[in-house]
Formats: C-alpha cells, sequence, structure tokens
C-alpha cells in the first residue's frame, strides 16, 4: 500500500479540504491511504473521519517565521520516524516551499506542489510568500493545480497536470423536500428570496462587496435574506458592517457548518464575488445544486458547466449586481442531472485522476 502525505494548513471544512475529502472517501484505499500533516495545535473538522477511513493526523508547529528553526528541526526528525512516505504532497500554496524544503532533505523522492489559488493574500507574510513561490521549483519535483490560471500563476511555464476539485455531485442534487425542511428550519418563509454565500471570512472572498451588494439588492426587495456561511479572520469586521448598513436582520450568519449540501437546497442564488480564486469547491457545488451562480470576473471561466452560471465584473457597481441577482428569480431549479452526469467535476468521473497518478509514481524522480 502507497502511503501518501497530504500536507495542509487544518482539516477544517473549506475548499480544498473538502476536495480532499472527496477524493479521500473514493480512492481505492486498499491501494492508496492518505495522511494529513497539519500546521494548527488543535483538531479540525475532519480528523474523526480521516481516522476512520484509516488515516492519520499529525500536527507540525505553526509555520510563523520565527518558527522556522524549530520546524526544520521538527521536521528533520518526523521524516527520520516516518520512513513509510515515498509521497509529499503540498496544499499551502507557495508556503509549500517549507515541508517541500524539509521533504527535499529528507531525500523523498516524490515532492508534489499543488496550486490552488491565482493570487496571494495580502497579509503579514506576503513578501515571504512571494519569495517562496519564485523558490518553490527548487525543492519540488511535480506540480498540480486545481485549473490553469492556478498552475500557470504559481509555476509560469512548467508543465504541471490539472487535477479537477471534484465533489460527491449526488449530495448537492436539488431536492424539494429537503429545501422545505432546510428553510423551516432556518425560519424562512416560502417566498423569501435567499442569497446565498459560503466561504471563509477572509479578504479574498470580498464580504464587503457582497454586502454593499445586498445593500443594494435589499431595497428592490425588502424581504430578501442573506445567508453567509463559514468562519474567519474578518467575521468581526463583518458583523460591524452589517450592523453598520442596519441590516442585523436580513443577514444570518450560519458559521462553520456541517450541512452545506442542504443550505444551498434553502437558497435562491449563489454569489462569489471574490478577489482571487482557483477553481472554487463551493462555486462547483452551487452548480450541481441547481442553482443560478453569478462569480466575479476574477474567477476563471474554467469553473463554469452549468448554463446558469454567470460572470460579472468586480468593476460594475454594487446596483448592477443586485439587478443581475434579482434576474435569477424565475429561474427554475429540477433535479434532472443529465446534462451534468459527465462533468469532470463530479468525483465519480475523476478520482482515478489523482488515484492513477500516484500509482504511476515508479519510485524515481528528478531533482
Amino acid at each position: 500500500m502507497i502511503r501518501v502525505l497530504q500536507v495542509v494548513n487544518d482539516m477544517h471544512r473549506a475548499g480544498l479540504e473538502t476536495m480532499l475529502m472527496n477524493y479521500y472517501r473514493n480512492i481505492d484505499r486498499d491501494q492508496i491511504q492518505f495522511d494529513f500533516l497539519t500546521h494548527r495545535p488543535y483538531k479540525s473538522d475532519y480528523d474523526d473521519e480521516i481516522i476512520s477511513l484509516g488515516g492519520k493526523v499529525y500536527y507540525a508547529p505553526r509555520l510563523y517565521p520565527q518558527n522556522y528553526p524549530a520546524y526544520f528541526k521538527w521536521m528533520k526528525q518526523f521524516f527520520a520516524e516516518h520512513p513509510e512516505y515515498h509521497i509529499v504532497h503540498s496544499h499551502i500554496d507557495s508556503m509549500s516551499y517549507l515541508p517541500l524544503r524539509a521533504a527535499k532533505k529528507a531525500g523523498i523522492p516524490h515532492r508534489i506542489a499543488h496550486s490552488h489559488n491565482t493570487s496571494i493574500d495580502k497579509d503579514f507574510k506576503y513578501p515571504l510568500k512571494q519569495l517562496f513561490r519564485f523558490e518553490l521549483p527548487h525543492v519540488a519535483n511535480h506540480y498540480l493545480a486545481c485549473g490553469q490560471d492556478a498552475g500557470k500563476f504559481m509555476y509560469g511555464n512548467r508543465h504541471f497536470i490539472v487535477i479537477p476539485n471534484a465533489v460527491e455531485a449526488d449530495k448537492f442534487y436539488f431536492n424539494e423536500r429537503v429545501r422545505k425542511m432546510k428553510r423551516s428550519a432556518l425560519g424562512l418563509v416560502d417566498d423569501q428570496f435567499v442569497v446565498g454565500h459560503v466561504g471563509r471570512l477572509s479578504y479574498q472572498k470580498n464580504h464587503k462587496f457582497i454586502l454593499q451588494i445586498f445593500n443594494a439588492l435589499s431595497k428592490k426587495d425588502s424581504k430578501a435574506v442573506l445567508l453567509l456561511v463559514g468562519t474567519g479572520e474578518k467575521e468581526e469586521e463583518i458583523r460591524s458592517q452589517i450592523k453598520e448598513v442596519g441590516l442585523e436582520n436580513k443577514v444570518m450568519m450560519l458559521g462553520n457548518r456541517g450541512d452545506v449540501s442542504e443550505l444551498y437546497q434553502a437558497m435562491d442564488v449563489f454569489i462569489l464575488p471574490s478577489l482571487f480564486e482557483g477553481i472554487p469547491v463551493v462555486g462547483v457545488e452551487s452548480q450541481f445544486a441547481g442553482l443560478p451562480v453569478l462569480f466575479s470576473d476574477k474567477v476563471p471561466t474554467e469553473v463554469k458547466f452549468s448554463s446558469k452560471c454567470q460572470f460579472l465584473s468586480l468593476d460594475a457597481t454594487p446596483t448592477e449586481w443586485a439587478n443581475k441577482i434579482l434576474k435569477s428569480k424565475s429561474t427554475k431549479r429540477t433535479g434532472n442531472y443529465e446534462d451534468l452526469k459527465d462533468s469532470p467535476y463530479d468525483i465519480k468521473n475523476s478520482h482515478d485522476i489523482l488515484e492513477n497518478y500516484y500509482l504511476n509514481f515508479d519510485g524515481v524522480a528528478n531533482d
């Protein structure tokens, strides 16, 4: 059996983490087993399921610059104690330089960098992340990406392979019974128009603009409701903005949820006006849920596989976004998914892409 070490920040419910779990649940675990190296000192949402599927979870030191000497010491000892790992697959974008550098020093033959984005968060580590992006080819020897734009951003002209951000599509198919049940549980009435967004409460997801859009929309439809699903570092700032514009009774902040597939059923439209994205898993899920979806023009068009999916410039005004959203009110949702059954974003069609990728390694890799 091959054991692959998946390197992540943590395994909470978020895009790349959910994508990894979709593949993990569907690969042949008699041949390939996933273990997870996380960089948070706590248990995450998916840890129990990982263990139930036969995987292991390890907790490495945080990737703060002041921790780097201790981090590399920890990683050296980790790889010395775990000679079973011949494949290290890192999902933390440019920060993958750090674990893959440690893996190279330990003589791990297959060191995979996986790009999940088309830009870099402008946090205090931004200069380091830019440096690590250019240094990544010195420590990685295999290159994956969620889409063409993400691969070109991270690797330039180097060859890379696209692994679709596939989901368990049938979990998201529209179901009228689930819709009624979930809307009732949320206290929504039948004729309320529900705008939905699922995403980390972060700079990237552009919640400030989401609230501006919804504020413009609620002036045209006073009964409309906005559902925000997710947690993150911008939570207090977002709550303050909601209060500032007087939307406390119209915006429902639902936090980190395990019933996202059902929450899509309660929505009438899904919006994702992100500042940058790779291939957003929520953009895939919402299309399988039969929702009209409105993305910003910063989301790669590769994500589109449904005729109900549209893109709008971030230069458009909140009112223009609101008008576009309201036009979707008449869109009828059905449970007919015949036109989506061959989508590469359905894990049933794509799980063997990653499975075969690992199985094709012959034990020899180029530096």
